[in-house]
């Protein structure tokens, strides 16, 4: 369970939960893996940077129709909203977004 970790690990695992919520919730099809996570901590101490960064390396073909500090943005803004709600949820389980990978919502 992620609350057997150490602090600064299970900090890092909810920050790296809430961008894959993220990602989830823009409809991007992406997923941070432990990894992965850790080689972009390992570039910047700004996380806009680190998304830049992915963005630029990883998935450069959306800064044709998207400006990379747009779509950085609001990916920082939409994991801090979910960092927002699992403080306010203390109580609230540790959602793996790796198995959402694939799966829809839709009318």
């Amino acid at each position: 369970m992620i609350n057997d970790l150490p602090i600064q690990y299970r900090n890092d695992e909810v920050e790296r939960n809430a961008y894959n919520a993220a990602f989830y919730e823009l409809g991007l099809r992406w997923h941070w893996d432990r990894v992965l996570y850790d080689e972009l901590l390992g570039l910047s101490q700004d996380a806009a940077e680190r998304t830049c960064h992915y963005l630029r390396t990883w998935q450069s073909h959306l800064l044709a129709a998207y400006d990379v500090s747009f779509l950085a943005g609001l990916i920082e803004e939409r994991k801090a909203q979910h960092i927002q709600r699992s403080a306010a949820c203390a109580n609230s389980s540790y959602f793996d977004w790796a198995q959402a990978r694939g799966a829809e919502l839709g009318a």
